[in-house]
């Protein structure tokens, strides 16, 4: 799609503009688009405070600040969000508590205790997903066990993008969501195509009242100004929406946390919990992977290197291609997958010869690139082809960790044009709303690169059977 940025202008008076929004952990991000070609004509941008834990009124007051007065001149209007994040409301439809972010692990032990009463393959063919410390289920169990008398207070509960999407319709009417979004709660069946309240009733004592599930592109509504509302959904199902992904597409995101996923015409089924079993956005499935470790294992090597992002890329280009055997398990918050909440990262292979800050800086990049290629053998495993990986996020922009990435991955490696992908999936699900068509309109898409295997890539296999023996006897896996 020709979404080079330009500069806001003045559009056509006959130009029909959508707006998308991207309310993630760390911003909000707006795009405001033409509907028909997806031309970028206005963009945001406004930070959320640091935490696990947040008042969802920051939201509220980022997506003011980023769209300013540009969501008054557009016709359609959809909010992707973080999934999984718990907003538990009163009566008064106040949040009882912080919403509980995705990368809150408090409720780790609730999640444990779930996986162990109903067991794991109850939940993949039930839900589609088993759950983790991530998922909105375990967090209201924690709320049900830690804060009983916040629990009884708790008339409904919602996710971040459905309240924002209520916050734009002046809160009136009741609260809705979409398949993608819901699938992550765990307490909604992707098999089933509808809540499965048995085992939320378990983990919360009760069930309060949940959202309406919205089709894709159904409207939700109109805002306080009359513009129409589309249905939302969650942030990688927008990411996937805003890519128009095509089959054997994979996308590997990696950003604060790493997230890979594709579309699938079918529920995927995994019992280990490895990959959830989401929905897209667009009546289909949308598998997934997700580590907690991203982009932040590098820039934590750059500030203890004392060096800026583009001198480490410098470094671990520089740098052995195995990184003379230095190798670096980097689950410096923990880890979702495999499910290590509480574990920290290790290093190993630590020689005179290894020891060099070029060693390390590579040792970082390939620590995410580790874990990431696990996650696609897994997609493998399932069946899921993987022939082309499509590379997104922040952590993308790492020139070393392009050039690693096709041999580390065992697949060719395309980088998209540098967009807001997840606001721009969130633009394209407000233009088909708008349109009222069978399918999304079709925009066009730009690659910035391309990356192919070397003539030698065994020595890729090598690093990553030495990550996996350290990281199995290390954590007992």
């Amino acid at each position: 799609m020709s979404t080079a940025g330009p500069p806001p202008g003045v559009p056509d008076a006959m130009t029909t503009l959508v707006t998308g929004v991207d309310s993630s952990t760390q911003s909000c991000k707006v795009l405001t688009v033409d509907a028909e070609t997806g031309r970028i004509a206005h963009q945001g941008h406004a930070p959320h405070p640091e935490g696990t834990a947040v008042d969802p009124e920051h939201w509220w007051k980022a997506l003011e600040s980023a769209a300013g007065p540009d969501l008054m001149r557009t016709q359609a209007l959809a909010v992707a969000a973080q999934q999984h994040g718990m907003v538990a409301l009163d009566a008064d439809n106040r949040p009882v508590h912080d919403a509980l972010l995705w990368n809150d692990t408090r409720s780790a032990p609730q999640a444990d205790r779930l996986r162990a009463r109903f067991g794991p393959e109850h939940w993949a063919r039930g839900m589609g997903v088993v759950p983790v410390a991530s998922f909105t289920v375990t967090k209201l169990a924690w709320l049900a066990e830690n804060h009983p008398e916040l629990a009884a207070r708790v008339e409904r509960v919602i996710l971040p993008h459905d309240w924002l999407s209520w916050k734009l319709r002046g809160m009136l009417g009741d609260p809705v969501t979409d398949r993608s979004d819901a699938s992550g709660t765990g307490y909604f069946s992707v098999p089933e195509n509808r809540y499965r309240t048995a085992e939320l009733a378990h983990a919360f004592g009760r069930v309060p009242e949940l959202p309406r599930v919205l089709g894709p592109a159904e409207a939700a509504g109109t805002t306080a100004r009359g513009t129409l509302m589309a249905p939302g959904c969650g942030d990688n199902a927008g990411a996937a929406l805003g890519l128009g992904l095509r089959p054997g597409e994979v996308v590997v995101s990696i950003g604060t946390s790493c997230t890979v996923f594709t579309s699938a015409p079918r529920p995927v089924i995994d019992p280990t919990g490895a990959i959830a079993g989401f929905a897209d956005a667009q009546g289909a499935s949308l598998p997934l992977l997700a580590t907690l470790n991203g982009a932040r294992v590098v820039s934590t090597t750059a500030d203890l290197l004392g060096v800026d992002l583009a001198r480490l890329d410098h470094l671990a280009s520089s740098a052995a291609r195995d990184a003379d055997g230095l190798i670096f398990v980097p689950y410096l918050d923990g880890e979702r997958t495999p499910n290590l909440p509480f574990a920290s990262g290790s290093l190993a292979g630590v020689t005179r010869r290894s020891l060099t800050p070029e060693n390390l800086a590579r040792a970082a990049v390939l620590g995410v690139l580790n874990g990431l290629a696990e996650a696609l053998n897994a997609f493998r495993g399932q069946g899921i082809p993987v022939h082309r990986v499509l590379l997104i996020g922040g952590g993308a922009r790492s020139e070393s960790l392009r050039r690693a990435a096709p041999d580390m991955l065992d697949a060719e490696v395309v980088v998209p044009a540098p967009r807001e992908y997840v606001a721009l999936g969130a633009a394209r699900q407000a233009a088909w709303t708008v349109a009222g068509t069978q399918e999304p309109p079709q925009w066009e898409r730009e690659m910035d690169a391309v990356y192919r295997q070397t003539d030698a890539p065994a020595w890729a296999g090598t690093v990553h059977e030495q990550f996996l023996e350290l990281r199995n006897h290390h954590y007992g896996l």
